[in-house]
């Protein structure tokens, strides 16, 4: 029955085993900003249906993103966003097309990158530091250097004064917190979000989301992030990605003129917001009307 809750928990959180071995090589290597970490070009993903039907998921997606920029991906229901994500972590085969990781073509399993999924997927069985720790592997990273990061990950978070604490006995805004510093702790140089904070109230979202960016401006990981709220996919972005109604395409990308580092609290009051979420919502209200018909 523990082999089981494994594997339930490692389809989603994969990041915190099989990157043991390569995250902090990938970190330590020298970065060539001008060459792009993620590349995607003319992607097509395909899914059989039940009734051994084709179903289009994602068509012809081109997509290139540099090192240490935060895109947000936008688009409604059912336009293969999530799908997205996996076809860059390399959960799902591509049906046509292929996806560059640091230059190499994605094959398999993609244990460079960290994912974040919708769902909090902490291991029940370990406290919040062994979760946390989980993917430090013990052959790269000292004791200190393990118990070092630990630390400094869970202060960020928040959560000091809760180390030894269960998932059962943290609420939900917690468990979050917890996940994402799991998958920021081995410093991967990707993260994928795949809307870590949806089922949250709007209290606990700014929170998580302001915490979220003052651990970005440290760390400057390259972070992908899918979302449905479009106030946050500008507050966080540097660019946000508009996908079409099924079959995902890209629509239009925005950039958003806005300075850094911003106050989540304040957002809509920063020069730029208006501008960028004006233009977001004039492309993304088209999409909804199509996606009714």
């Amino acid at each position: 029955m523990m082999g089981e809750c494994v594997d339930e928990f490692m389809e989603q959180d994969f990041q915190v085993s099989e990157q043991k071995s390569s995250s902090r090589e990938a970190t330590g290597k020298a970065q060539d900003v001008n060459q792009p970490v993620i590349q995607v070009e003319n992607v097509t993903k395909i899914f059989q249906t039940p009734d051994q039907g084709r179903m289009v998921a994602l068509e012809n997606i081109t997509l290139s993103i540099p090192y240490g920029e935060f895109v947000t991906v936008v688009g409604p229901s059912g336009c293969g966003k999530s799908t997205l994500l996996k076809l860059i972590a390399g959960l799902t085969p591509i049906s046509a097309g292929r996806i560059l990781y640091q230059g190499s073509e994605i094959q398999g399993l993609n244990t460079k990158v960290g994912y974040v999924p919708q769902e909090s997927k902490l291991f029940p069985w370990l406290t919040l530091d062994e979760n946390v720790a989980f993917g430090l592997d013990p052959k790269r990273y000292s004791r200190q250097e393990r118990e070092h990061q630990v630390r400094h990950f869970i202060n960020l978070a928040g959560l000091t004064g809760f180390e030894k604490y269960y998932p059962a006995q943290l609420s939900g805004g917690m468990s979050k917190r917890a996940s994402i510093v799991r998958a920021l702790a081995y410093e991967p140089p990707v993260i994928l979000m795949d809307e870590p904070f949806g089922p949250l109230d709007a209290q606990t979202r700014m929170v998580l989301q302001d915490e979220l960016l003052k651990i970005w401006e440290q760390k400057r990981q390259t972070i992908v992030f899918v979302t449905h709220d479009l106030v946050e996919a500008v507050a966080l972005a540097d660019r946000v990605v508009v996908m079409t109604h099924r079959p995902g395409r890209i629509k239009d990308t925005i950039k958003v003129p806005m300075d850094r580092p911003r106050n989540i609290f304040e957002i809509h009051r920063q020069d730029g917001f208006d501008e960028a979420y004006g233009r977001l919502w004039n492309i993304f209200r088209h999409e909804l009307h199509i996606g009714s018909n």
